[in-house]
């Protein structure tokens, strides 16, 4: 038996990178994804590639900005499949800054909190009592980044990041009694659309990584299962980071030393 047969996944953000990429782990593993993204031809297009693989999805159009859209996707995976076991916080903004902060303007600030920490808020809120009533199984894994950790750019998306990792353990904790897990991973970069047009900048900072190289999707989609999976039942409120080894190290200073 496969690790998520019977189950229910939804996942936000998974018409491409990182969602998708987990939505296809999920599928094949058993488990029934309702592949949710801002735009709708997105989610089909990674729901009917699961499908051709023998594996079960559903696409459903959902801006997690939206209260009813989030709303509307939970029962819509109640809906179908009749049980939500799973939720993968994965939707996120990162507007970037500008040259100086005080040139920040109210919209840009509030769109990267608005999708990356109330988005996952509102996710959660709506799937919290299906998640409950999963016997046991129900889990939220929530999509953070090392951003939340340290400088790496991003004032307005780093700050949203670090937040939902601070929602993630006080949810741990309030949800442990109705058998609900709650967890975070934090990616390092990762090769995905974002950095699209931009190979010259990974091959430069795979420098800074120990392990030698950037992510890939399927190295985050592959910490996303194990932590959603019960593999992991006796685990909630932890901070994963998935990195490369980033966090623990600083190479550029350590090699600036070793030229001394």
């Amino acid at each position: 038996m496969r690790r998520f047969d019977t189950y229910c996944v939804l996942i936000t953000g998974a018409g491409q990178g990182i969602g998708e990429a987990t939505a296809h782990r999920f599928a094949t593993e058993g488990a029934r994804v309702l592949v949710t993204d801002r735009d709708p031809s997105r989610a089909e297009r990674v729901a009917e590639a699961i499908r051709n693989e023998g594996g079960s999805a559903e696409p459903y159009g959902c801006d997690v900005a939206d209260p009813a859209a989030v709303v509307a996707a939970v029962e819509r995976a109640v809906d179908r499949f009749g049980t939500l076991d799973v939720l993968v916080n994965n939707a996120y903004a990162s507007t970037g800054d500008p040259v100086r902060f005080e040139e920040y303007d109210d919209d840009s600030w509030y769109l990267d909190f608005d999708i990356c920490l109330h988005g996952a808020y509102r996710c959660i809120r709506a799937a919290l009592p299906h998640l409950a009533a999963a016997g046991g199984r129900g889990a939220v894994v929530n999509i953070g980044s090392v951003n939340a950790e340290r400088f790496l750019g991003g004032h307005a998306y780093s700050a949203a990041k670090a937040g939902l990792a601070s929602l993630t353990r006080t949810l741990a904790v309030q949800c442990a009694p109705r058998g609900v897990r709650v967890n975070i991973v934090e990616p390092g970069t990762v090769r995905t659309n974002a950095w699209a047009g931009r190979g010259d900048a990974l091959e430069h900072l795979k420098d800074h990584y120990p392990l030698g190289r950037v992510g890939e999707p399927a190295d985050i989609a592959a910490a996303v299962v194990f932590l959603a999976s019960r593999d992991a039942a006796w685990i909630t409120g932890v901070t994963l980071p998935v990195d490369g080894g980033l966090l623990v190290s600083n190479l550029g200073m350590n090699r600036s030393l070793l030229e001394q």
